[in-house]
């Protein structure tokens, strides 16, 4: 009898990933991300945010800004922060006018629109401020479901639109950008490849009771800027035009990223893109109790609230795991302090900050491209330095 040896079984190759798998990876390293992040609208479907016609310059009053700042038991000046941390952009107004600006980036500059990442959170906040005073919104206390019904029966369910704000909606794993495995790496890639966005949010578990812990949540934001559309009938990016960019003298149009998915969406939570220059409007808009040139336009009551609040859990230093010791949290924005006259910050991945101190009247625009997106030291380098020139100016 003859016998036959098989050959071994050859296992099937694993599939490569595509471009849109990949591309998240390649974009957002350095050095192509200094290219990307000025650039984001020949990457990913936009939608213009019209400034409008009228058109405020602000004035400029340079001042010699030979300060050093004491990290790490160093001393650095501006051009070592810049260096260090890999700015791209960095305007800092006082009382309402230039007095330094900078853009070391190689592809910044002053009409620069740049990609603003979870800073666009902060804009998202002020949006909806104002649309409570239009009255689109009832109140902060209403539920998510009252807006968006299709999250009947999810985690959301039940949860209000003050916990959202606030990032306490109890719904989510640690938002984490290490490896691949993780919902809000599904929540990119679907983004970028035209996924089921709303399906990958709506799946999202319950890990904690509403209203009680910190944890920062993109997908809290997101919802945020659904509730917006739904509330107002238009796209974030109309109302955005309209009920702010057209009223703070924007000097060009902004655009927000939308999803490849149909129908498309803005990315409330992250793509928005901005000069420097406006972005500091908004800051200064923020500075002055959400008035600019008589015009009240975020309500004074709201940009109060993004500066700080009583709540413990959100208290500086008490954030847990998902936010660093020196930061708070309220309305969307990152706070420094326990007074509401402290600073506080918008803050985006690979190092966006518009950082606001009422007390001194000081508004600072650095954008970055680090190459991560999350960096501990980074963070804690330019929050030292930001309070320094605060501190100077003032």
């Amino acid at each position: 009898m003859t016998s036959t040896i098989e050959p071994p079984a050859v296992r099937p190759a694993a599939a490569q990933p595509s471009w849109w798998e990949r591309q998240s990876d390649v974009i957002m390293r350095r050095p192509l991300n200094e290219w990307t992040f000025t650039h984001m609208n020949w990457l990913m479907p936009t939608e213009r945010v019209s400034c409008g016609l009228e058109y405020r310059p602000l004035s400029v009053a340079s001042v010699p800004l030979d300060l050093t700042y004491r990290f790490d038991d160093h001393d650095y000046n501006l051009t070592d922060l810049h260096h260090r941390t890999f700015t791209t952009a960095f305007v800092v107004l006082h009382h309402g006018r230039i007095v330094h600006e900078s853009y070391p980036g190689a592809f910044a500059g002053p009409r620069t629109r740049m990609q603003l990442f979870s800073l666009s959170k902060s804009v998202t906040s002020m949006l909806f401020g104002i649309a409570l005073a239009d009255g689109a919104i009832g109140s902060i206390k209403d539920q998510i479901t009252d807006y968006r019904p299709d999250f009947v029966g999810t985690a959301y369910d039940g949860v209000t639109l003050a916990d959202l704000l606030d990032m306490s909606s109890g719904v989510g794993e640690l938002e984490s950008w290490d490896g691949a495995a993780s919902i809000i790496r599904d929540f990119e890639r679907a983004v970028l490849s035209g996924g089921d966005v709303p399906a990958i949010i709506r799946s999202a578990p319950r890990t904690a009771p509403s209203g009680e812990t910190f944890n920062y949540s993109t997908f809290d934001a997101q919802i945020l800027g659904w509730v917006l559309e739904a509330a107002t009938g238009r796209t974030l990016a109309a109302y955005a035009s309209d009920r702010l960019w057209t009223r703070i003298g924007a000097e060009r149009d902004a655009y927000y990223g939308l999803t490849r998915s149909q129908p498309r969406t803005a990315i409330g939570a992250g793509a928005f893109n901005a000069t420097a220059r406006d972005l500091a409007r908004l800051g200064l808009l923020m500075s002055h109790d959400g008035r600019l040139a008589g015009d009240q336009i975020v309500p004074r009551d709201w940009a109060r609230r993004s500066r700080g609040t009583d709540l413990p859990h959100l208290a500086v230093g008490a954030l847990g795991p998902s936010g660093y010791d020196h930061y708070g949290y309220a309305n969307q924005w990152w706070t420094l302090g326990e007074s509401c006259f402290n600073a506080f910050t918008g803050l985006g991945v690979h190092g966006q900050y518009l950082f606001v101190d009422p007390a001194a009247d000081v508004v600072i625009v650095k954008c970055s491209a680090w190459p991560t997106e999350d960096d501990p030291t980074r963070d804690r380098e330019t929050i030292t330095a930001l309070r320094r020139i605060a501190d100077h100016l003032a």
